[in-house]
């Protein structure tokens, strides 16, 4: 469950009055399920840790989500994938922090955090507002001369040079911005939960405000090979605003359409797995065409 800072004490009070048992359980799902393990500084949640990684796999979730969105992945991914979630403040085990309001500084923040831990390769998934994060972290890590990404997989989101075609959201009143949210997939037994709106709700407002309030800056495309994907039912995001991520990659770039709404990362995980499987199978090879797949 999610909350923000002005309930943390009440939720810390309701907690302490579970059983115990309970609330063991309740604490390892908000830490992201029973194998995850919290980085020492809190902004990246080890999933399945593997002994002999060759990869590291940094997954950064959509708005209102946080680092379970990825704690069941590393079942599908190749051995030697080491998959790391991003855990943004305002959720999960962070919920008693504000959730950030602007790009740039969260940017910057996971930019010092990730550092340390890019002694090995690594590739980028980022999902809606976590693809634009991760594509601007790659940016920041290139400005610094620090290591870059050998793949970058972005999903739901428009290419960032497109004016935003949709209307701002965050300052709309509830039943608006739960309008939207049924629209674009969220389950009704999630948006028909009053208590669990209650604690969303001004979480996702940060989000969206931090996405409405993007600005883009102009830069040479990133080099390394890019995998956009997308749901054909998306409502907010076009295949024509994925495609258009092309002018920012270099190298190879590859659109997959999966069906599903915005959320298809839930409803045709499988065929998304294979597919980012696929990708950090051949990242060593450089030589694939480029192109457009679809799955029916």
């Amino acid at each position: 469950m999610t909350a923000v800072p002005g309930e943390a004490g009440a939720l810390r009070q309701r907690v302490a009055r579970l059983p115990e048992d309970q609330r063991a359980r309740l604490v390892r799902r908000l830490r992201g399920g029973a194998n995850a393990v919290q980085g020492e500084d809190g902004w990246f949640v080890r999933h399945a840790a593997v002994d002999a990684p060759e990869l590291r796999l940094f997954c950064f979730p959509y708005a209102g989500g946080g680092g379970s969105v990825f704690r069941t992945w590393s079942e599908s991914l190749p051995a030697g994938v080491d998959l790391w979630a991003a855990q943004l403040p305002g959720r999960e085990s962070r919920v008693g922090e504000p959730a950030l309001r602007r790009l740039d500084p969260l940017v910057e923040a996971l930019y010092e955090a990730i550092l340390p831990l890019l002694d090995q390769p690594y590739a980028f998934f980022g999902h809606s507002m976590g693809a634009l994060v991760a594509f601007e972290l790659t940016r920041r890590l290139r400005r610094a001369g620090a290591p870059q990404p050998s793949r970058l997989l972005l999903a739901a989101f428009r290419a960032p040079q497109l004016p935003n075609p949709n209307i701002r959201i965050h300052h709309m009143p509830d039943e608006v911005l739960k309008t939207v949210l049924r629209k674009e997939g969220t389950p009704p037994e999630v948006l028909d939960n009053v208590e669990l709106m209650r604690a969303l709700l001004p979480m996702l407002r940060a989000d969206f405000e931090l996405c409405d309030t993007y600005r883009y800056r102009d830069e040479p495309p990133v080099t390394m090979p890019v995998s956009v994907f997308g749901g054909d039912q998306d409502v907010r995001v076009s295949r024509g605003d994925l495609g258009m991520w092309r002018a920012q990659a270099g190298g190879r770039f590859r659109l997959v359409m999966f069906p599903g709404s915005h959320f298809f990362l839930h409803s045709s995980q499988d065929l998304l797995l294979t597919e980012v499987s696929r990708e950090l199978v051949v990242a060593a090879h450089t030589d694939e065409e480029e192109g457009e797949r679809c799955h029916d």
